[in-house]
């Protein structure tokens, strides 16, 4: 199965009412076990490598290459997407590797200086056939578009895609990065508002602390790409302390970590069918 556009993934699943499963990749270990699930489930599935990612690699080309190599050689649809970058360098980089989307995040800067860098990344990115994800953030707030009280506005959602050509939209609907509890709460109606007013496809970040059923909802109600990265790290760490504990004398890596690949399969496969990314 060759490596597919983002676009065609959430397009084709936009389309349908479906969920499009977005998944970051640590090591290459997150990327083989996240197409394993996704051929369980025979569902398509997105690859993302996020800025922190990199930093934490030191560089995008290796993981960057291993995670291309990786999706091409899967039995289902996968993309390869670049989470949260927020510098053009870094964009440039990922295109040039045969990522086939971005995700810009300028959502530090105020509404004008947002709309301004986005649409420069994003007709350069078209030039090139990529698709990009932005997010429109919280204007005057540190915690950026994803604090917990923090909301989008559907007006101003719909002239920031006119104004930026933008391929998706994250939102801000109740969720936050990086929590390891189910607590976050999805406003439903404000996700049907936005699905009415922004005419391209809607992401959901923070999805680790959702409520698994409010998932479900939360793709009825409009959302289409759901991005997950900390429930699988929780699941990972989970299977490698397990093994760890069960067999403290293990000194071979590929023993606990091959148990955390298995993990993260399995999750993935049952996210895959919450988020209905397959019928």
């Amino acid at each position: 199965m060759p490596l597919v556009a983002t676009g065609e993934i959430v397009g084709t699943a936009a389309r349908a009412g479906l969920g499009a499963g977005a998944f970051n990749v640590i090591q290459i270990e997150h990327a083989q076990a996240i197409v394993a699930g996704a051929e369980a489930a025979g569902a398509p599935v997105i690859l993302q490598i996020s800025e922190n990612a990199v930093r934490y690699h030191g560089a995008l080309a290796a993981i960057g290459r291993a995670t291309v190599e990786v999706a091409r050689a899967a039995r289902v649809p996968v993309a390869v997407h670049l989470d949260h970058a927020t510098g053009p360098e870094l964009v440039r980089e990922a295109v040039d590797l045969g990522f086939g989307s971005v995700m810009f995040d300028a959502s530090a800067l105020d509404y004008d200086g947002n709309v301004a860098a986005t649409a420069g990344v994003t007709a350069d990115c078209h030039a090139h056939g990529v698709w990009v994800e932005a997010e429109l953030g919280e204007v005057g707030g540190k915690d950026g578009v994803h604090a917990p009280g923090a909301r989008t506005d559907p007006a101003e959602a719909a002239a920031y895609v006119a104004a930026t050509g933008v391929d998706a939209l994250a939102v801000a609907v109740g969720t936050s990065h990086a929590m390891v509890v189910k607590a976050a709460v999805v406003d439903l109606s404000l996700v049907a508002a936005l699905r009415t007013a922004v005419p391209v496809p809607l992401v959901l970040h923070g999805s680790s602390g959702v409520p698994e059923a409010d998932l479900t909802r939360a793709v009825e109600a409009g959302l289409t790409k759901v991005n997950i990265a900390t429930h699988l790290n929780v699941a990972y760490t989970r299977a490698i302390r397990d093994h760890l504990t069960a067999d403290p004398d293990v000194v071979d890596p590929r023993r606990y970590v091959a148990a955390a690949r298995d993990a993260v399969a399995r999750e993935v496969t049952r996210l895959l069918k919450l988020v209905r990314a397959t019928h």
